[in-house]
């Protein structure tokens, strides 16, 4: 399985980004879709997290800025990113959970400048 994301870059602080995750290989029965970043010098944390069904989890920190979404036909997860701040810089990876396995992807940066 490998996880290709794309979609980070230089953006100004209120600005919005849209990153696009793609899921392939042996796909065949993905429960949760998501996003973590990591911001420099601390650890990585949860961004956001789709189920299958649909429901989402999001951090406080993002919560009415940042919208995720995925479509189960094209194993895909994007997070719409509003309203960004400074402190929304990092490398954010997308995940998946295929049971019994959670799969990466690489990391793209997010840069807000203020």
């Amino acid at each position: 399985v490998q996880l290709q994301a794309s979609g980070g870059g230089l953006v100004q602080a209120g600005g919005s980004l849209r990153l696009s995750c793609t899921a392939s290989g042996r796909i065949f029965a993905i429960n949760f879709m998501g996003w973590h970043r990591q911001p420099p010098g601390k650890e990585r944390e949860l961004v956001a997290r789709i189920n299958r069904d649909g429901s989402t989890l999001y951090a406080d920190s993002v919560k009415g800025r940042f919208a995720i979404s995925r479509d189960n036909d094209k194993n895909t997860v994007d997070l719409e990113m509003n309203s960004l701040k400074p402190e929304d810089t990092a490398v954010y990876y997308c995940y998946i959970r295929q049971p019994p396995t959670i799969y990466w992807g690489q990391g793209t940066l997010v840069t807000v400048s203020s």
